[in-house]
């Protein structure tokens, strides 16, 4: 398992260089940070714009500016901000924090749901209850990602004025002052998680859920489950250690392959619920053209795609004894 790891890690380099390079072409292209100066009027002296040319590497050829910056990035350095007092490695780690309970609770969430949805529907096939489970897919699925962000944000700024005080956050990751201990802040923290993970985590659900379904139906019509039962093993002890075991391996590589999208996902239900995530850091480097911003983001965003990708591989020898890594 070991050496499978490394060799997948391994493999992962030269699509991690290949993806930075084209995303660092895309945003140094796509503007100039030194507009900024050419908008103020009157303009600063030509010293001060040349001395900033230089601070941020625009004197340089593109590859070697690309270069630099990735050998830098081995040394902890993610490169100078067009914000000359913000440290760019800093500030995009703490606003990863954010996003991570953001989007590891929201992917527990639409995990369980998906499971439990999935599984029901595909053992009462055709039933009212999968008929009404397949609805809610298809509807949560339908639904945009900043839409229904916005439905819920509304929807709780009017459950908090029916009820007449804040029960639902619906700005901020955290409130500014909190009077009391921890265990008052991890309940505010809390508070404020409830409507922006349920908005990505029923979105995620409706399509996993889908998957799971699909894969339930094709592990109960198997052999060895009819075999199962033909022991006369208990249904709930052919459901749980034989048929849902198994069946959640497509899920597996669902889940990991939507990684992207949930992250990309996080981006839009932190600016409509103004969280200052990940998603919040990566628009504000793109207004302003700060493409070392832009790439600290991407890096970091690549890391935990890579690595949880690899521990959904190595989670298919957990879940099917048979698979072996060489």
């Amino acid at each position: 398992m070991l050496a499978y790891s490394l060799r997948r890690l391994l493999i992962s380099v030269p699509i991690f260089i290949a993806s930075t390079f084209v995303v660092f072409l895309m945003a140094v292209l796509s503007g100039n940070p030194l507009n900024k100066f050419l908008a103020i009027s009157p303009p600063p002296p030509p010293q001060t714009i040349e001395a900033e040319r230089i601070r941020l590497h625009l004197d340089q050829p593109i590859f070697e500016r690309y270069w630099n910056w990735l050998t830098g990035l081995f040394r902890g350095d993610f490169g100078p901000s067009t914000e000359s007092t913000l440290d760019i490695g800093t500030e995009v780690i703490n606003r990863y924090g954010v996003t991570l309970r953001l989007v590891f609770l929201a992917m527990l969430l639409a995990l369980i749901l998906a499971i439990v949805a999935g599984v029901v529907s595909a053992v009462k096939q055709y039933s009212g209850v999968d008929y009404t489970l397949t609805f809610v897919g298809f509807l949560f699925l339908a639904m945009p990602t900043f839409w229904f962000a916005i439905l819920l944000k509304e929807a709780g700024i009017n459950f908090n004025n029916a009820v007449g005080e804040q029960v639902l956050y619906t700005i901020g990751d955290s409130s500014v002052y909190v009077a009391g201990g921890a265990w008052d802040k991890v309940l505010d923290i809390a508070g404020h998680m409830i409507l922006p993970t349920v908005s990505l985590a029923l979105l995620s659900f409706a399509a996993w859920s889908r998957f799971q379904r699909a894969a339930m139906l094709e592990v109960l019509g198997s052999d060895y489950v009819r075999l199962a039962r033909a022991k006369g093993l208990r249904r709930g002890q052919v459901m749980r250690k034989h048929a849902l075991r198994t069946a959640l391996i497509p899920l597996t590589t669902v889940t990991a392959l939507d990684l992207g999208s949930i992250i990309s996902g996080a981006v839009v239900t932190e600016k409509v619920f103004q969280w200052q995530g990940a998603g919040t850091f990566l628009l504000d480097a793109i207004s302003r053209d700060d493409v070392y911003a832009i790439m600290a983001w991407l890096v970091i965003s690549a890391t935990v795609i890579i690595v949880l990708n690899l521990v959904a591989d190595l989670l298919y020898g957990v879940l099917d004894p048979r698979i072996r890594y060489a």
